[in-house]
């Protein structure tokens, strides 16, 4: 079933629903009405003849009723009356036992409604067999036929049946009237998406549209649309650079490899020389293709965040880099306090790590590294010679290198994924030339209270 079915079944049942009721609604309320006009009127009559016969004083008789049909039942009760019923509920009215009531009798298969009241004592009453006083008291039963309300409500509820069949057919064409109307813009976002998927060409944006639904629909649409163009355009420039960065060590891989093939022609220290050269090249190849495979996780975590003590995973990275520092004489102090932050442990340790070796690549041999950490943030301070100003907006970038890196190891990445990471821990990295020279960079990740339950590493 299509949607545009479905909103017009919706709407059909709806109008149908409260056709319906209104209908017999309007039913019962005239039925009520009428029966209520019924009950007036008789009790009307009873009222003003009992009253006359009382005044003059006078018999009370069935020509005061006009037409209705009437009796007068003594305390006595006889077991059948004329030309009504006489009933219990009859016979305790005139006895004083019950007060006066309003019922729909039958009497020979015709319907009739009927007033019981009681009779004031001493009453005349004329009847077949001439003018009886009834001493002490008896009821009256005053009844007129039912068929002049029955002939109206039969006449109501076929009406209110044609007005309930127009109003289902009325509803039915309304219905798929304002689904037409109402799925147009629809149908032209659904052509819009189907374009996009077709062509693939996600720089395309729909009409804002307005203030409803759909204009929402539209500007969420296009915000997606813009989110995906984004990455689309980070991807390719990510895979240029890429490119960039792979070609200068392949091709000093490839002019390696092919002094390779007249080895015999060189000198045992050309050829340690040459083993080094392609040693060092394939640890560039290697460290590159573990940063583009970090950066391409994004801001995925597939694995849920868990509280973790920072201060405690900053002294294991001071101690990796510390080893790596001592073919250089640079050593690392590390001034740390406890502090527990939540976040991913292999994405924070690389990030602290790569902060650790862009400070270990700009000291100068027999240089200090002041590494700080307290209160969920990771300072990391060298001594060599700072960020140039034209740089440091520039720092976080994806493979940017400074002019004064160019010759140094590295692909421009590893601040990138600190970045990365900060971003995706709900954090922030900072960059800043420190006072008395070198560098200054800040890795700061929200703080969290130490939890009851210290979690078990995997």
């Amino acid at each position: 079933m299509t949607f545009r079915t479905r909103l017009v079944l919706a709407a059909t049942v709806a109008v149908v629903f409260a056709v319906l009721v209104a209908s017999i609604a309007s039913y019962f309320a005239a039925s009520n009405a009428l029966i209520n006009s019924l009950d007036n009127s008789l009790s009307s009559r009873a009222s003003t003849s009992i009253s006359a016969a009382l005044r003059n004083p006078r018999p009370l008789d069935q020509n005061d009723f006009y037409g209705e049909d009437a009796s007068v039942i003594p305390p006595s009760c006889p077991a059948t009356g004329d030309p009504l019923p006489v009933t219990d509920s009859v016979c305790a009215v005139a006895t004083g036992r019950a007060k006066p009531y309003f019922a729909t009798v039958q009497v020979d298969g015709t319907p009739y409604r009927e007033l019981v009241t009681p009779v004031p004592p001493g009453i005349l009453v004329s009847t077949g067999a001439g003018v009886q006083q009834f001493p002490n008291g008896g009821a009256l039963q005053l009844a007129t036929p039912l068929s002049g309300v029955n002939s109206q409500l039969t006449n109501l509820g076929l009406a209110l049946t044609a007005v309930a069949i127009a109003g289902i057919l009325l509803a039915i064409l309304l219905g798929w009237l304002v689904a037409r109307t109402a799925l147009v813009p629809l149908d032209e976002l659904t052509s819009a998406v189907e374009d996009v998927a077709e062509t693939t060409d996600v720089s395309k944006r729909l009409d804002a549209g307005g203030p409803d639904e759909l204009g929402r629909l539209r500007r969420a649409f296009n915000r997606m649309l813009a989110a995906l163009e984004r990455s689309h355009e980070a991807q390719r420039q990510l895979v240029l650079d890429a490119t960039h960065e792979l070609r200068t060590p392949l091709t000093s891989l490839r002019t390696n490899l092919e002094v390779v093939r007249r080895i015999e022609d060189l000198s045992p220290a050309d050829r340690t020389v040459l083993v080094d050269d392609v040693l060092t090249q394939m640890q560039e190849l290697t460290t590159l293709i573990g940063d583009l495979a970090e950066l391409s996780r994004g801001e995925q975590r597939h694995r849920q965040a868990a509280p973790l003590r920072l201060d405690q995973l900053v002294d294991d990275a001071v101690a990796v880099a510390a080893t790596h520092g001592r073919s250089r004489g640079v050593t690392f102090e590390l001034s740390a306090e406890p502090t527990w932050v939540t976040g991913h442990r292999e994405g924070i340790a690389r990030a602290v790590g790569n902060l650790l070796d862009n400070a270990l690549k700009w000291s100068p041999g027999g240089g200090v590294v002041e590494v700080t950490c307290a209160t969920g943030e990771v300072s990391v301070r060298d001594h060599g010679p700072g960020i140039d100003p034209a740089d440091l907006p520039h720092v976080f970038d994806r493979f940017y290198r400074a002019p004064a890196a160019r010759g140094l190891p590295g692909s421009g990445l590893g601040l990138a994924i600190v970045a990365q990471v900060a971003q995706a821990e709900g954090g922030q990295v900072t960059a800043a030339d420190a006072d008395g020279g070198g560098a200054l960079l800040r890795l700061a990740l929200p703080e969290v209270a130490e939890p009851a339950e210290v979690p078990v590493e995997d």
